[in-house]
């Protein structure tokens, strides 16, 4: 018996591995070529301190991807410093209460450098410095930052602060990336010294009356790389009913879109349906097919976009 099926995987991997590019994206590109070109002036010229970027959005929006895509092409371009070394920056993914020295051994996690927890926090970070140093990371991206903050904690003080030296750190300034839910903003404004530091990319849930044709435009782009007829399934109705579905969410409408599009395509059909995304809305939510988004004529009223989110993350 076999437990994988071959051709799933084949039209995952079809859909999975290309990165759609969104306008946004020519934003946050250009955010973050100002923040490179200044750290290399900095280090051409030294005793500068360097800029960060603070990219927020909804949760399930696409900011992980976005970044993860931008940083891979940086690290591809090998783009030089001015001591020859190419540059390179390093990600670190947080989640649930971090402490400044957890921070510490996740970020020379990043760097491929594994320490016992027994050291104390200032040796950590000296480490951290040393290690981006030799390997020429010139800076780190926080995903999930908001989780390093809780509501009028003294930590709050020391992360932001600590965020701060890491960018005006005169023997290796680190270019700092915090991407996180809106309420990061929050933290980071109330402490004037960083927010100077960074320049904030914010990424727009989904408006449809601004969105429909980038909307359109995603479900062909998708569609056609299986081979698949949407012509008859992109109505100004379906469009609506997709978008309040996935609460007005980039992620989760890409999710639901090539969810469907596989089980469609095994099926043999060649056309999606709007009764194709209600039965796999179903079954990643556990709701009845006959009263979803995708059939309830009273759509918008009888379903709460938030609770929607909420039983499909």
């Amino acid at each position: 018996m076999s437990f994988v099926n071959r051709e799933r995987i084949a039209l995952l991997t079809e859909l999975k591995a290309p990165h759609f590019e969104f306008p946004r994206e020519a934003k946050l590109r250009s955010a973050f070529e100002r923040c490179v070109e200044e750290y290399l002036t900095a280090q051409q010229i030294g005793g500068l301190e360097v800029r960060g970027l603070l990219v927020t959005g909804q949760s399930r929006i696409g900011k992980s991807r976005e970044l993860n895509s931008l940083i891979r092409k940086f690290n591809e371009s090998e783009t030089l410093m001015p001591n020859g070394r190419p540059a390179k920056i390093v990600s670190c993914l947080l989640s649930g209460q971090v402490t400044f020295k957890d921070l510490g051994i996740k970020t020379l996690r990043a760097l491929g450098y594994d320490l016992h927890r027994t050291r104390t926090q200032e040796y950590i970070w000296k480490r951290v410095v040393d290690q981006a140093e030799r390997q020429g990371v010139i800076g780190v991206h926080y995903d999930e930052c908001q989780h390093v903050f809780i509501d009028g904690a003294k930590s709050n003080k020391i992360f932001l602060d600590s965020f701060k030296s890491m960018m005006k750190e005169r023997h290796w300034p680190m270019m700092l990336i915090l991407s996180g839910v809106p309420t990061l903003s929050n933290y980071i404004r109330s402490y004037e010294q960083l927010e100077k530091l960074v320049d904030p990319v914010h990424f727009d849930e989904i408006r449809l009356k601004r969105d429909s044709d980038q909307l359109v435009k995603l479900l062909y782009c998708y569609a056609d790389r299986v081979e698949m007829n949407i012509d008859e399934l992109v109505t100004p109705d379906f469009l609506a009913r997709l978008d309040h579905a996935c609460s007005h969410r980039w992620g989760l409408v890409i999710e639901l879109l090539i969810k469907t599009l596989v089980e469609v395509k095994l099926s043999g059909k060649n056309e999606l349906e709007v009764n194709d995304f209600a039965v796999q809305f179903a079954a990643k939510t556990g709701t009845l097919m006959r009263s979803s988004p995708f059939t309830a004529p009273d759509f918008l009223t009888a379903f709460d976009s938030q609770r929607l989110f909420e039983i499909n993350s």
